[in-house]
């Protein structure tokens, strides 16, 4: 079975709010513990295979059993959700911003990134490409996606933190070859922007739209959905292109302790985020080609990560609320660019 037939048995069997791991669940008794993780788009595959693990080690040192439930969407619409009720014990999500909007609304301890290590990031990727075997458009950076015979596909930065990587890693490459003019920064994240051939609300969607529906010529996601695709799909179907130069993406994680303190998960839910800075855990992140920080899987994954100058939304915007009000709001400078 192929990583996207997965993918769909897991939608249709298990819709959003799905269980990761059914087998378990259908034997769970009535006084099981449940919790659920609210999630970004694309981790589905992720948390099925950590969940488990968690499972049998919080089996062993408790006694108790667990069941978890995950919800996937646009990392941005499930902060939101998560506003307008949706019960979520902890969060794993793409963004920084869409974790603090929890804390400014009171759902999240207001020094959450100070809670975990590196900044409440267990794992970080990049913006990179995927594109067609043989790479018949020789794409190899950000300038060639301003090209007029070439066609992108990602989703929108409206609604995707996905996206939002995609879209500060383009400008920020665009400053650095312009020497810091932000005119011709947006004049050429304007080009990438109109190149793009459909935007999908989030990044498994986009992925989708590439690789069934067959639209693009290269689809920009984070580095470890191109490299789970490639893998996933038949020998020499699809290439990894790493840019020059790329954005790092963190992958936040918090307790929702409005909702954990409700539920009686606060503990297990710790214990969750906890484990995601294992060793075993970072070893499963890494096999979905995620970057870790575990010392001793980076020094095992070395040959699997080439070599790219990370820059920093904190370096390059002046953090994300900035990045946000001036790119992201309405009528900022994403909008500007689309309107063009």
């Amino acid at each position: 079975m192929t990583f996207f037939q997965t993918s769909r048995l897991l939608r249709r069997g298990f819709g959003i709010a799905a269980i990761a791991f059914a087998g378990f669940a259908g034997t769970a008794q009535a006084e099981d513990r449940q919790l659920l993780n609210v999630s970004y788009d694309i981790a589905r595959e992720l948390y099925a295979e950590l969940n488990p693990a968690f499972i049998e080690q919080w089996k062993t040192n408790t006694g108790e059993a667990l069941t978890i439930e995950q919800s996937h969407a646009g990392s941005s619409k499930q902060a939101r959700a998560i506003l307008q009720g949706l019960k979520a014990d902890l969060v794993t999500f793409n963004q920084v911003t869409d974790v603090q909007v929890l804390a400014d609304n009171g759902f999240v301890d207001a020094d959450w990134q100070q809670d975990l290590p590196n900044n409440a990031s267990p794992y970080y990727s990049l913006p990179a490409f995927l594109v067609r075997g043989g790479n018949p458009k020789g794409i190899e950076d950000w300038d060639d996606l301003v090209r007029d015979d070439v066609s992108i596909v990602f989703p929108n930065p409206k609604t995707s933190g996905n996206a939002r990587y995609t879209y500060l890693a383009a400008y920020a490459y665009a400053l650095d070859k312009f020497g810091g003019d932000d005119a011709a920064a947006q004049e050429f994240v304007g080009k990438v922007l109109g190149n793009v051939a459909v935007f999908d609300t989030g990044g498994r969607g986009a992925t989708t739209s590439f690789v069934e529906r067959s639209i693009g010529d290269v689809l920009i996601t984070f580095e470890a959905e191109v490299e789970n695709i490639r893998a996933a799909e038949d020998e020499g179907a699809y290439e990894r292109v790493v840019p020059s130069m790329s954005l790092l993406a963190e992958f936040p994680v918090a307790l929702v302790r409005k909702v954990a303190e409700e539920r009686g998960t606060v503990d297990v839910s710790e214990a969750y985020l906890n484990f995601l800075y294992s060793t075993p855990a970072q070893e499963i992140i890494a096999s979905f080609n995620n970057r870790v920080h575990d010392p001793e899987v980076v020094e095992a994954t070395a040959d699997q990560f080439p070599e790219v100058r990370l820059v920093t939304v904190e370096d390059v915007f002046g953090g994300w609320d900035e990045a946000s009000k001036t790119h992201f709001g309405d009528g900022g400078t994403l909008d500007k660019l689309l309107r063009n």
